[in-house]
């Protein structure tokens, strides 16, 4: 008997290659480290549905994932930036690197999150967290955070809505296929929180001929956080469908 077409949620279509959500994560450790960047940087990596903000705000993010669910162990690192969808607020993930199989598909066609494969190594060197980046053996991202303060929730800028532009090119021809403005902040739930502090951090982007972000040199500083938490990864919300 054949596979009934609505049952087949990605393919090969007898066996999927990623569970479909929601995903259960556990003790999951973030950095982030909050800076300026150039408005010029910005502009550069937004579609033009989005507007870069005045205060050119950006978090460099890396994070150690131990078990999931759904995509077993992984480390991964990201840009997010300050920006505008028709006068509102939110935040971009222009690139978003990571060392998961199962993940980085999974995470391209259901949400749209713009995710590329890199060697990733996230740990401490004392009480400093390390995430380092690398594509084609050279550096592309690094990371270096401490913890040293405690902190509470408003020390954590909220980082939604979290925007991603879900793209599918087209079989036929030129062009998309599926190109729609993804949130993804509404995703995460039941959400159990080990550990909050803050410090400080430094970021720094070298150049490279795929996935530069060396122009995001920060200018300025704003201190840094580091969470460990539990959480569900669920749906996220279709915020605008360029193709209906």
């Amino acid at each position: 008997m054949s596979i009934p077409l609505n049952q087949i949620v990605n393919m090969p279509a007898f066996s999927p290659y990623y569970p479909m959500p929601p995903a259960r994560y556990r003790n999951v450790k973030f950095q982030f480290v909050y800076f300026r960047a150039d408005l010029t940087a910005i502009d550069r990596v937004l579609p033009e549905c989005l507007e870069p903000s005045d205060d050119g705000f950006c978090a460099a993010i890396g994070l150690t994932v131990p078990w999931s669910a759904n995509y077993g162990q992984f480390q991964e690192s990201l840009l997010v930036v300050r920006c505008l969808f028709e006068g509102q607020v939110g935040y971009f993930a222009p690139v978003v690197f990571l060392n998961s199989r199962g993940s980085i598909p999974a995470g391209r066609e259901i949400y749209g999150t713009p995710k590329v494969f890199a060697e990733i190594d996230v740990g401490m060197d004392e009480r400093v967290m390390v995430t380092d980046t690398r594509l084609a053996g050279t550096s592309a991202l690094s990371i270096r955070s401490t913890m040293h303060e405690e902190a509470s929730p408003d020390d954590f800028p909220d980082l939604s809505p979290s925007w991603r532009l879900k793209v599918i090119p087209r079989a036929d021809g030129a062009g998309a296929d599926v190109c729609q403005l993804i949130d993804g902040s509404s995703a995460m739930s039941d959400v159990t929180v080990h550990t909050r502090r803050r410090g400080d951090g430094v970021v720094e982007f070298h150049p490279l001929p795929v996935y530069d972000l060396s122009d995001f040199t920060p200018r300025e500083y704003f201190g840094a956080g580091y969470l460990e938490m539990d959480y569900t990864e669920g749906y996220g919300e279709i915020v605008k469908d360029f193709l209906a």
